[in-house]
C-alpha cells in the first residue's frame, strides 16, 4: 500500500533548506501542482532542482493521484529535496494553484510549476536578471513571465506560438496568452493575489496576470524562452495540436463563450481589488462590464483601441464576441 506522508506547509522552510543554494541572492518558492503525473514528473523535478544562481524551494500538492506520483513525491521528500502535501480534495489545477500559492513559505520570490514540462538551467535567473533590469522593490507587485518553447513528447521542438503582447490592462481583459508555467512573482503581488478568493477561477495564471495589470503591478515579459513545454495529448491547456483544433478552441471560448469568462472575470476583479487600482483601470473596468447591459456601451467597446490586444485573430474574434454579448 502506497505510504502517504503529509507535512504542514509551515514547516516547509525548514525541510527544503538542504536544497536552498549558500550564498544564493534570492530564494524562489517553486510551487508544483501534481495529478496523474508519474510518467514525466522525475525529469521535471531534476530540472527545478538543477537551476543555477538561485536558492530553490520545491513545495508540491497533489490533487488525489491514483498513480505513482505520490511515490515519485515521497522518494524526493525522503531526501530532502521537496516537500508535498496530499490535498483532501481534487480541485483541479487552478484552484490547487491558488492553494499552493496561499500557504506557501515565505520566499523572494514565487514560480509555477506544471508536472510535465522541462525548465532550462537559466530559467529562474533569467527572472531575477529582468527583475534587476527593472529596478523591481520589494515593496512594488511586480510579474515576470517568458515565451515557451514546445516541444513533443521527447522534448524535441516544435513551432511555438509566438506572442508580442501590450502589456496594458485593457489586453488583459480580452486576451489570454500567458503561460503560467512562465510565471515569477514577488511577494509584494503574492500578499495582493491572496487577499481575495473568487468564487469564477478558470484558471490561475490568466487571473493573476489580470490582477497584475489591473493594480498597476511592474509587468516584464521575457521574450526568450526557457522552459520546454512539453505536448502530450492530455495537457491540461495545450498548444501546438493544429490549425482546426486552435480554431475550434477559439471558437468554443471566444465566440460561444458559454462561461462568459471575460465579464465574470471583470466583476471579480472588481469585488476583490477596485480599491487597489488606479482610477483610469478602474474606469476602463467599470466600461468592460457596463457593456454586459448596455448597448450602447458595448458600440463604445468596439471602438474603444485600449481593448485592443496585439493578436489580431484574437480581436476580430473578441469583436464577434462584444456583438453576441458573449464575453
Amino acid at each position: 500500500m502506497r505510504r502517504r506522508r503529509r507535512q504542514p506547509l509551515k514547516n516547509m522552510m525548514e525541510t527544503n533548506e538542504k536544497h536552498t543554494e549558500k550564498g544564493a541572492e534570492s530564494t524562489f518558492v517553486v510551487l508544483l501542482s501534481t495529478y496523474n503525473g508519474e510518467r514525466f514528473l522525475r525529469t521535471q523535478i531534476d530540472s527545478i532542482l538543477a537551476q543555477e544562481g538561485v536558492g530553490v524551494q520545491i513545495v508540491a500538492r497533489d490533487d488525489g493521484s491514483q498513480d505513482a506520483t505520490q511515490d515519485i513525491l515521497n522518494d524526493y521528500q525522503q531526501r530532502g529535496l521537496l516537500t508535498w502535501e496530499q490535498g483532501k480534495e481534487n480541485l483541479g489545477p487552478a484552484r490547487s494553484f491558488m492553494e499552493l500559492l496561499k500557504n506557501a513559505p515565505r520566499g523572494d520570490y514565487y514560480a509555477f510549476a506544471d508536472q510535465d514540462d522541462f525548465w532550462m538551467k537559466d530559467k529562474l535567473c533569467s527572472a531575477l536578471q529582468h527583475t534587476k533590469s527593472a529596478m523591481a522593490t520589494e515593496e512594488k507587485p511586480f510579474l515576470y513571465f517568458c515565451q515557451t518553447q514546445l516541444t513533443d513528447q521527447q522534448l524535441q521542438p516544435m513551432p511555438s506560438v509566438i506572442i508580442h503582447p501590450k502589456l496594458t490592462f485593457g489586453e488583459a481583459l480580452v486576451y489570454q496568452f500567458i503561460g503560467g508555467c512562465t510565471m515569477v512573482m514577488n511577494n509584494a503581488l503574492r500578499d495582493i493575489v491572496c487577499r481575495y478568493h473568487p468564487t469564477f477561477l478558470p484558471m490561475h495564471d490568466v487571473w493573476i496576470y489580470d490582477i497584475a495589470q489591473a493594480v498597476g503591478a511592474r509587468i516584464c515579459f521575457d521574450p526568450t524562452p526557457h522552459i520546454l513545454y512539453r505536448q502530450h495529448g492530455d495537457n491540461t491547456i495545450g498548444q501546438g495540436q493544429g490549425r482546426l483544433h486552435a480554431w475550434r478552441e477559439r471558437l468554443d471560448r471566444v465566440v460561444l463563450n458559454r462561461e462568459h469568462r471575460r465579464s465574470r472575470m471583470a466583476n471579480e476583479l472588481k469585488q476583490g481589488f477596485a480599491d487597489l487600482m488606479p482610477s483610469e483601470n478602474r474606469d476602463l473596468l467599470e466600461s468592460f462590464i457596463r457593456g454586459k447591459s448596455s448597448l450602447r456601451a458595448r458600440l463604445k467597446l468596439l471602438k474603444d483601441p485600449r481593448f485592443e490586444p496585439a493578436d489580431e485573430t484574437t480581436k476580430k474574434l473578441f469583436k464577434i464576441n462584444v456583438i453576441l454579448n458573449s464575453y
